[in-house]
């Protein structure tokens, strides 16, 4: 297989771990803190999680760890998107593995959860990892959306542990992934069978977070990625002097990215979507706040900017959102029917369906973007987000706007609108320094919480605005995280999402600085990802968890 220079390079980067458990796995102990609860719904998480319910918080100290040198057979699955570092979260589980004991085994499950369902895997060897240390995207052994969830899946996935005689399963994943490694290991623990499952924090969008688990691996390469492109688009618009770029980034239910990516680069105008929830914004007024920037910047002689959007910001506008659900509604009555119609028999079905507030929002509409309201559904029924052209919608409506304001002599300016949306571009990136290090230790960590005979816990690696000499590793309860939600008419566990805080420091940082950012041109160009160089520009985390650390002292 032909490699790039670069690559072949960071084949030979030593991902680095926490002082605490670097050293020899016999000398690395467990210590356990005091019962925990979950966030919410108490009662009935208890009856749920019978058996792993209220389990302490872990951590490592010195001393005599029997078990570390005993020979453990490990699958571990990824699961949902990609995030930058997942390779490397495998390469830790691998090492640790190996450390311990050299007739370890670990078992890659083909493509998410569902080769763990059907028992396809792959036994990854020091010649597979070492193709895949430090790379980016997880074709390693691919990965799947498949949930856990019948009877006949938990028991083909008990099957599976069986056949190949595994101590434990890791599951790297986000907040949905790990709710069903929480099920796992429940299920696991109520038919006798040994197999541990541990999860590993995963997700570009940043909305696996806590005061334990500080940052989801790969938010940190992704933003960084994403900010490079914004960097050199506004560039670009600083050049030419003549477009309006319109920017939508990964996030549908959390704007963790758009914030970060905001802090970093400095755009004209920035959308927050937990605060446009918040005030309850219509579509109306963020179109104005556009237009109010474009003006001031014209009146400047600066007919050009940059506008950030999030990919979910179309749910938390109040009459999208109220449409939006609408249509979901009037679609769950007869899905299969309603995807045999034709494009203009789906429109003319649910115009006649909808409430006349839904009817004026839909027709005010251009018809692309209405239609993309109509398009398939996701697996719960519910429209495609990311398929909605959010950034186009703005555009046009700000065009509109403004030609409405250039004949009352308002706005002199010109407006020529560009639109863009970064997602892919920023999953299957090669991980930063930070990110390379982060997995690592996350899958080291993971191997040292089966050797010490834990189930129902999530890798955890926290003080990360240290150098990771100073990490601390340890692991947290699964139903810790969770409450319960409505889900297809019942209540169910999960995880709950982290949204951007209105009230902490990131967000107020960037507030703070908006009203300049919407009228001069304060645009910061973060440049690629470094790998070499002073640890300043290579090994930093983001600026949003900096300013989280310096608003919370982290916890010990």
């Amino acid at each position: 297989m032909e490699i790039s220079t670069l690559q072949k390079i960071r084949y030979n980067y030593y991902a680095k771990l926490p002082d605490e458990i670097s050293g020899n796995v016999s000398g690395i102990s467990i210590k356990l803190g005091e019962p925990t609860e979950a966030l919410a719904d108490r009662a009935e998480l208890k009856e749920i999680f019978k058996l792993t319910y209220g389990k302490p918080i872990a951590g490592f100290t010195a001393g005599k760890n029997e078990t570390s040198g005993q020979q453990f057979n490990v699958g571990v699955i990824l699961s949902g998107g990609q995030a930058p570092g997942g390779h490397n979260v495998i390469a830790g589980i691998f090492d640790g593995l190996k450390k311990g004991n050299s007739e370890s085994r670990l078992f890659g499950f083909s493509g998410g959860p569902s080769g763990l369902i059907e028992g396809k895997y792959t036994e990854i060897t020091a010649q597979i990892i070492n193709r895949y240390r430090n790379t980016g995207g997880f074709d390693i052994i691919g990965s799947g959306r498949t949930k856990i969830e019948t009877p006949e899946q938990f028991n083909a996935a008990l099957e599976t542990v069986k056949k190949l005689n595994l101590d434990a399963v890791v599951v790297i994943g986000g907040d949905d992934s790990n709710t069903n490694a929480a099920l796992l290991a429940e299920y696991f623990l109520e038919r006798g069978v040994k197999t541990q499952v541990i999860g590993c924090p995963k997700t570009i969008d940043g909305d696996l977070k806590n005061e334990f688990i500080e940052a989801s691996f790969g938010f940190d390469t992704a933003v960084k990625t994403y900010s490079e492109l914004i960097g050199n688009i506004m560039r670009d618009a600083n050049s030419a002097k003549k477009y309006w770029h319109f920017i939508k980034l990964m996030g549908r239910t959390a704007s963790h990215i758009t914030l970060e990516a905001a802090l970093q680069t400095h755009p004209n105008v920035c959308f927050i979507s937990e605060e446009i929830a918040g005030h309850g914004t219509s579509l109306g007024e963020l179109v104005n706040t556009i237009c109010d920037s474009v003006c001031k910047r014209a009146a400047n002689g600066e007919n050009f900017g940059v506008v950030l959007v999030p990919e979910g910001l179309v749910e938390f506008v109040p009459e999208m959102k109220a449409l939006i659900a609408e249509i979901n509604d009037i679609v769950a009555r007869d899905s299969a029917g309603f995807e045999a119609h034709t494009p203009e028999k789906k429109r003319a079905h649910i115009i006649k369906e909808l409430t006349p507030a839904a009817r004026e929002a839909f027709d005010s509409l251009p018809d692309d973007i209405a239609g993309q309201l109509l398009n398939e559904r996701d697996p719960h029924g519910n429209v495609q987000v990311s398929l909605i052209e959010t950034e186009k919608l703005l555009a046009n409506m700000t065009k509109k706007r403004l030609a409405a304001l250039k004949k009352e002599g308002v706005y002199k300016g010109k407006f020529a609108p560009l639109t863009h949306f970064f997602g892919y571009e920023g999953r299957a990136a090669a991980p930063s320094n930070f990110d390379a290090d982060y997995c690592y230790s996350l899958g080291f960590t993971a191997f040292l919480l089966i050797a010490s005979g834990l189930t129902g816990y999530l890798s955890s690696v926290r003080n990360l605005c240290k150098g990771a000499g100073d990490w601390i590793a340890g692991g947290i309860p699964l139903t810790m995280m969770m409450n319960l939600e409505r889900r297809h008419g019942s209540s169910k566990p999960v995880i709950k999402k982290a949204l951007v805080d209105l009230k902490g420091k990131p967000f107020k940082t960037f507030a703070a600085a908006r009203a300049q950012w919407a009228e001069k041109t304060c645009f910061v160009y973060p440049g690629a990802i470094q790998y070499f160089g002073p640890s300043e520009v290579c090994d930093t985390c983001t600026i949003t968890l900096r300013l989280e650390h310096e608003a919370v002292k982290p916890v010990s």
